[in-house]
């Protein structure tokens, strides 16, 4: 993942921001403590994830399922998932297993929300067949899409089908710099229970909102491949400890890499530390190489 990249991360404040006056509130409505927490990478492709597998693996997907209780589908990204692909996913993975879809790029970079009701009733009907495996898709809108296009956005809300749950990655600055729009955009979000995902990248720290919409975190972490890494996750867990006792109810985390051999690691890293400070028992991946340290 390159979006937000930087030639020098040390010269980056990775200081997390003080969360939106509206977050605690949005919060304090979940009166049913902590449900789920998924953390995972992107991509279970052995390529990418170089020295994650075993030698000798032959399915990808089933290995890194019992390594990991979530996947940031981007697969269905760059084409339209069909009913059975979907059911030969599920059926690779375990019980508590859980998938994120990206919604296809025909719907939001092509068609950029227009006349999309065809692709998003496909791809709706395909992702349902995750049945109980199916965590929440998400939508990641182009950087160049702006405010100024907030009806095609607001009418792919209102007519997303509601059993399907639905986050949004809005990119354009443009979102996060006017308060008048970012209210607005929140409110509509709310309304509809949309959850608002933020993303933590070194060269985009304006999408560092903190504006929760709903009791749920979507937070899509970016490392910079410098040790630097390591810190910002210990922010996050300090972070997300409060909203816990703020009233989380889900906590979706995936972890990125400009190199993405490195992003196990760093997942395992996290997964270690929480279970330590919330008592939780998460399976800690395991890199199949006997080196097992820091990357870098």
């Amino acid at each position: 993942m390159k979006f937000g990249q930087v030639e020098d991360p040390s010269k980056i404040d990775f200081t997390l921001p003080k969360d939106h006056s509206r977050t605690r509130e949005i919060l304090n409505r979940n009166k049913k403590g902590l449900e789920n927490i998924s953390i995972g990478c992107a991509k279970w492709n052995k390529t990418d994830l170089k020295g994650f597998y075993p030698k000798g693996t032959k399915d990808e997907l089933t290995y890194y399922a019992t390594q990991f209780n979530s996947i940031e589908l981007n697969a269905t990204f760059y084409g339209m998932p069909t009913p059975d692909q979907v059911k030969t996913w599920k059926e690779k993975t375990p019980e508590n297993f859980k998938f994120f879809p990206k919604i296809t790029n025909t719907v939001s970079h092509f068609r950029r929300l227009i006349d999309v009701t065809d692709p998003v009733t496909h791809f709706a009907s395909a992702i349902i067949n995750f049945d109980e495996k199916l965590g929440m898709a998400f939508l990641q809108l182009h950087d160049n899409f702006k405010p100024k296009d907030y009806d095609r956005l607001e009418k792919f809300v209102k007519e997303w089908p509601q059993e399907v749950p639905l986050a949004i990655e809005l990119r354009n600055t443009e979102w996060f710099t006017n308060d008048d729009i970012l209210n607005t955009t929140c409110e509509l979000f709310e309304a509809y229970n949309i959850t608002n995902i933020i993303v933590d990248t070194a060269g985009r720290r304006d999408m560092l909102h903190m504006r929760l919409t709903t009791p749920n975190a979507f937070i899509r972490y970016v490392g910079a491949n410098a040790e630097s890494d390591y810190e910002r996750l210990d922010d996050w867990l300090e972070h997300l400890t409060q909203w816990k006792k703020e009233g989380l109810q889900n906590l979706y985390f995936f972890v990125h890499q400009n190199i993405e051999k490195a992003s196990p690691l760093l997942s395992a890293y996290f997964i270690k530390k929480m279970n330590q400070e919330w008592k939780t028992d998460i399976h800690i991946p395991q890199m199949a190489t006997e080196s097992t340290g820091s990357l870098f």
